[in-house]
């Protein structure tokens, strides 16, 4: 990856920061408590999540990792635990104070436009906020998802089998029955998010998605 996609990365990350603040800073105390889109976690616990991993560093991350004994979701759970503060709004305060880090765990860049998106939607989508997410940079994170395995936290797996085509860009993947749907539907829905079947459309668009809904209850 070129040092200039690397810093249109990292230029898009910070803008998406920026604008999950502001929708953030009128929230009334109960809705923090929302469940979000990943299973577990309220709305808060994915914005801690977020403060988190800007603040993660390589070093750190590995540091972390051995200590939750290589344990994803334990390590996960630690981070929330640490950075979600009493009062959400003290941990916002503390996403205002990351939102300019360019630190992250040692895994590909497009990684971080993965998190930007899907857990900005993660809150979003149940507390009936909308954001038009950049196509382009969404299709990025898309194509890294679809080339991904689920052991990683990609959605390659879910993917086989169909032709996804986003509808609002230029973009498609794969063979099989079609299924079209905006770039970033398509995104939550290889990221393991709950998405509801009448966001897609197409010849395969129903059993797709009876294909998610059986993946995730799994």
């Amino acid at each position: 990856m070129t040092s200039r996609t690397g810093s249109i990365i990292w230029q898009v990350v910070h803008e998406e920061r920026q604008a999950l603040i502001e929708d953030l800073r009128a929230l009334q105390s109960q809705q923090w408590q929302t469940p979000s889109l990943c299973p577990g976690w309220d709305v808060h616990d994915v914005l801690a999540h977020l403060v988190d991993t800007a603040k993660t560093t390589r070093l750190g991350f590995i540091r972390r990792l051995v200590a939750a004994r290589f344990d994803f979701d334990r390590d996960n759970a630690v981070g929330v635990a640490r950075e979600r503060a009493e009062d959400p709004h003290r941990t916002l305060a503390e996403f205002q104070s990351v939102l300019a880090r360019r630190t992250g765990p040692p895994v590909p860049l497009a990684t971080r436009l993965v998190e930007a998106f899907v857990h900005g939607e993660d809150i979003r989508r149940p507390l009936g906020i909308s954001r038009t997410y950049p196509p382009i940079q969404v299709t990025t994170a898309l194509d890294y998802q679809l080339k991904t395995s689920v052991k990683v936290g990609g959605g390659r797996e879910l993917a086989q089998g169909w032709r996804l085509v986003a509808s609002d860009v230029g973009f498609e993947h794969g063979t099989g029955a079609e299924v079209r749907a905006p770039a970033i539907i398509l995104l939550l829905a290889v990221s393991g998010r709950a998405v509801s079947a009448d966001e897609f459309t197409g010849p395969g668009a129903a059993a797709f998605a009876r294909h998610l809904d059986a993946k995730l209850r799994r």
